[in-house]
């Protein structure tokens, strides 16, 4: 059975892996695509950085208005004015802005004097190249030997919105592992529950009838006047597997829960335990002076209890100490079961409750299991393991709420 659970969480563990691979590569991908466009807006703002350059550079004219060179003034032009989704800034080395484009500005400019900055949009120019001089979107115009211009360009719009991409992407990405593996993890849950359900109402249902004659045996050979002390022994057997019976046909319906002291259920609990565990195993109850109500079913958590002690008396092979001890602590009144058997293993504490997880050569590993989902679910508690140390014991704590 160890081996079925460890299978199963080797499959939950490939199921991550290979989501962060995919969530991982498709960062990747993205990632690249970014910088491929950042790239290109660079080699762009070195091409307009050169077209400002070669306009600042342009040879005198001659007689005729024609410059003395060969310069294609309107290209120039067209590669400057082209440019209207990347915001850049022109600066001499004063730091003097002697060009800007595709800024939002925060007054509307003057269409007679365009060139004209209202003291606000010059504010706002200003604080942009403040910021963009802490980038590296900036490009260096030797314009000749004494003179230097600068060029600050800020992301483009796209840019900046893919930059965003990835951390969506992943945002969405592991929303939907996990959706997806909560869904399986839920419908695995429930297909588990049905069947324990299931399982649970047909075991009630086929002890029932051997139960019934052998209550109806009983009745006979106490009739025929067999030893009444034999009798009693086997009529106390016989209502136990009534009540065995009666526990699993209530698994899968919400049991009746009535206000019960938490120390009397304890104690009753453990009786029945007491005359069937090995001599060996020292049986040590540590109860409180004053006692509290709880809601319980008095079966099902009896049920709990031999399962837990039951367990203990396993794992100390029928030799050494089991203690139970009930204690409160404000609302909450709790229950601890510690034995001095082999240990469990930290990396374990949570599995031990799952279904299928044993460490015994027979059995279905759904004792825990059970337990877990009776405290919890039907009595609104906890159930865990405390503490464990491999070689020296194991403490099992119970929390019930306490009744106002």
């Amino acid at each position: 059975m160890a081996n079925i659970y460890d299978k199963r969480r080797y499959w939950k563990w490939a199921f991550l892996t290979i989501s962060i691979l995919l969530v991982g590569f498709f960062l990747y991908i993205s990632n690249n695509l970014v910088k491929n466009l950042a790239k290109q807006e660079r080699e762009r703002m070195e091409i307009w950085a050169n077209a400002t350059k070669a306009l600042a550079t342009t040879p005198d004219l001659n007689s005729e208005g024609y410059p003395m060179q060969s310069v294609d003034i309107d290209f120039l032009l067209d590669i400057i004015q082209h440019n209207d989704n990347i915001p850049v800034l022109l600066v001499d080395e004063n730091d003097n802005i002697l060009m800007h484009r595709n800024f939002t500005l925060p007054e509307p400019i003057d269409s007679l004097m365009p060139t004209v900055l209202s003291p606000a949009n010059r504010q706002y120019l200003a604080d942009k190249l403040v910021q963009l001089k802490n980038t590296t979107n900036h490009i260096p115009i030797q314009i000749d030997q004494h003179t230097t211009q600068h060029l600050y360009y800020e992301d483009s719009t796209l840019l900046t919105s893919m930059s965003f991409f990835p951390r969506i992407q992943l945002g969405v990405m592991i929303l939907f592992v996990l959706i997806v593996y909560f869904a399986v993890m839920s419908t695995k849950k429930a297909e588990q529950n049905k069947v324990w359900v299931g399982l649970s109402k047909e075991t009630a249902h086929q002890l029932g009838t051997p139960i019934s004659s052998l209550m109806a045996w009983v009745q006979m050979l106490e009739a025929t006047g067999v030893d009444k002390e034999i009798i009693a022994d086997m009529d106390k057997d016989v209502n136990r597997l009534s009540m065995i019976a009666d526990r699993f046909s209530k698994i899968g319906s919400k049991p009746e829960m009535e206000p019960s002291w938490i120390c009397d259920s304890v104690q009753n609990s453990l009786e029945y335990m007491r005359a069937r565990i090995s001599t060996s195993v020292v049986l040590s109850i540590d109860l409180p002076d004053d006692d509290k109500m709880v809601r319980l079913s008095r079966p099902l958590f009896e049920w709990v209890m031999e399962n837990l002690c039951k367990n203990a008396v396993d794992a100390m092979q029928g030799k050494g100490k089991l203690t139970v001890s009930v204690g409160f602590d404000r609302r909450t009144a709790y229950i601890e079961v510690t034995d001095t058997g082999k240990g469990i293993a930290r990396k374990n504490f949570k599995n031990v409750f799952s279904p299928g997880y044993t460490t015994k050569k027979r059995g279905w590993g759904l004792g825990l299991t059970l337990a877990k989902r009776i405290i919890e679910e039907y009595h609104d508690g906890r159930i865990f393991v405390k503490q464990s140390e491999i070689g020296v014991g194991t403490t099992f704590r119970i929390e019930l709420p306490i009744e106002q």
